[in-house]
């Protein structure tokens, strides 16, 4: 009985030493002959034992530092060693041995060979990007490596991406079964890319077999109808993001145009400085506190509204109080004032854009209907939305401000009687647009760089959905941006960005001529 432990020691040590002989001499020979077709098999076959050995095989027959001796044994050379993969150990280098040609197919296959093993790697993300690859050419040879990926990988994403390139590489299969049922198993799928390939099938000279094309038919037109779902629902959710921001830029002018009556059109740069803001912030937490950089957006949100509504309150405050009932005035006032803000960023922080990157969290995306991928920047910029219009809506309504504002949006003289401070309310409000518009510019900034231009792409914008909502609407503002949002993502494909913009513009001039009041038309409003 004490012998048994030594046996299993002795056991354990040749089972290992087995294993590290890892490629079979008879897939390693055909590399060192002159047969192309057997050279690109061994080089699949290879790469189908995906083993760390195998993958080191690939990759010195790829920086050329494989070698071959005239009898056919092949040998990986680093300097004065040499790596006898059949063994798995170092040996003395042989002589006579000469370097594996590889030519232009050769390498080829041993490219697709070394992405394909990827596969197998233990982090998620990298087996993900491997079939993405994949998916863009699929060699036939690359199945039985494909096949041990896909029978070790446990995500369902990564699962169904392997499925599809096993049926696409079996399209080209010489039995007619294997072919029909290849193209059967991509029913399922929602790859338009796939599209042309079946097309290819039922064009003269394509598939032979009648049962094959029949079958491509209605898998064309199952992956047909699964791609227009597809679209429509991301058409239906980029409409929305667009409606969101365009709500956020927006719901700042809806206050100081609708309620005031203020023709502000340095509302576009006070959106401007929202988005600076936040690039500040970033350089902030990005220098000194680096470890949590990825939350620069809770201190951004703040300091934008703040610094925002603080600029907005010193225009009110030097400016716009001396031309309220004269609305030609301020629109010319405030024009002259969104140049000195767009002017004063140019020289502070240069005319080139800035790069506002998103946290980690808010990067990457929800993959939907098995192609659709929603991005977290969008999807967090709706929840946004959502949060602030409700905000506003409660500071509005639930508010002794919200009751101020109101009361001098309906009566001004009025209210002024009664005791209320129009001249303290008109300057908080005009601030709390200014602010709502700085935080439409955090949001901003988490879509693309940050310029001095910025605003400038919103403000006529910003005016059709006031317009178009009502004005002093909350509710009718926040129908016309998502309107707006739908019908410019709707039309977009059909008509171009600019012929849709042109459409949509003409829309609301005929409906503005039939409807002056909007979608809403506001409650009784006093001249001062």
């Amino acid at each position: 009985m004490r012998f048994i432990p030594k046996l299993l020691v002795l056991a354990c040590l040749l089972l290992s030493a087995l294993a590290q002989a890892a490629i079979p001499p008879e897939l390693l020979k055909p590399l060192s002959g002159d047969d192309p077709d057997a050279r690109v098999a061994a080089v699949a076959q290879i790469a189908a034992l995906a083993t760390p050995e195998a993958a080191k095989v690939l990759q010195a027959l790829q920086d050329d530092a494989l070698y071959a001796t005239p009898d056919g044994k092949v040998y990986i050379v680093d300097g004065e060693q040499a790596l006898d993969p059949a063994l798995g150990k170092n040996v003395p280098l042989p002589d006579g041995i000469d370097g594996v040609m590889v030519n232009n197919r050769l390498r080829s296959a041993v490219a697709g060979a070394l992405s394909g093993l990827k596969l197998l790697a233990p982090e998620r993300t990298e087996r993900l990007a491997a079939a993405q690859a994949l998916q863009k050419a699929v060699d036939p040879a690359q199945i039985p490596l494909i096949r041990a990926a896909l029978a070790q990988e446990n995500d369902a994403e990564i699962t169904q991406i392997l499925q599809v390139l096993i049926a696409s590489a079996n399209l080209h299969a010489p039995d007619a079964a294997t072919r029909k049922a290849a193209v059967q198993a991509l029913a399922g799928s929602s790859d338009a890319r796939l599209l042309p390939v079946l097309q290819a099938m039922l064009e003269k000279g394509g598939e032979p077999d009648e049962s094959v094309q029949l079958a491509a038919i209605e898998t064309m037109r199952q992956i047909k109808g699964r791609v227009a779902r597809m679209e429509f629902v991301g058409n239906v959710f980029y409409g929305i993001s667009l409606g969101s921001v365009l709500l956020l830029a927006a719901l700042g002018l809806a206050i100081t145009f609708g309620l005031m009556g203020i023709i502000n059109m340095a509302h576009g740069e006070l959106l401007m400085i929202g988005a600076y803001t936040t690039y500040l912030c970033q350089l902030f937490f990005r220098n000194f506190l680096p470890g949590v950089q990825d939350w620069y957006l809770l201190t951004a949100l703040p300091a934008a509204f703040f610094v925002s509504g603080l600029v907005g309150v010193v225009l009110e405050r030097t400016v716009i109080r001396w031309l309220y009932g004269r609305p030609l005035e301020t629109l010319l006032a405030t024009w002259g004032i969104s140049l000195i803000l767009m002017q004063a960023v140019r020289t502070i922080f240069g005319a080139q854009n800035v790069e506002v990157a998103n946290p980690a969290w808010m990067s990457g995306g929800v993959t939907v209907l098995g192609g659709l991928v929603l991005p977290y920047n969008r999807l967090a910029i709706i929840g946004f939305a959502v949060v602030v219009v409700v905000a506003v809506w409660l500071i509005l309504n639930k508010t002794r401000l919200g009751l101020f504002v109101r009361a001098v949006t309906q009566n001004r003289r009025m209210a002024d009687c009664v005791g209320v401070a129009t001249g303290k309310v008109d300057m908080l409000t005009f601030g709390l647009g200014s602010g709502i518009a700085g935080l439409g510019g955090v949001a901003l900034s988490q879509l693309g760089n940050v310029g001095p231009d910025l605003g400038q792409s919103y403000i006529v914008d910003s005016f059709m959905v006031v317009v178009l909502g009502g004005v002093g609407q909350l509710a009718g503002t926040v129908i016309a941006a998502l309107g707006l949002g739908e019908v410019n993502k709707f039309l977009e494909p059909v008509a171009g960005a600019v012929l849709a913009k042109i459409a949509i513009l003409i829309f609301i001039i005929i409906f503005i001529q039939r409807r002056p009041q909007g979608l809403f038309a506001m409650k009784g409003r006093s001249v001062e």
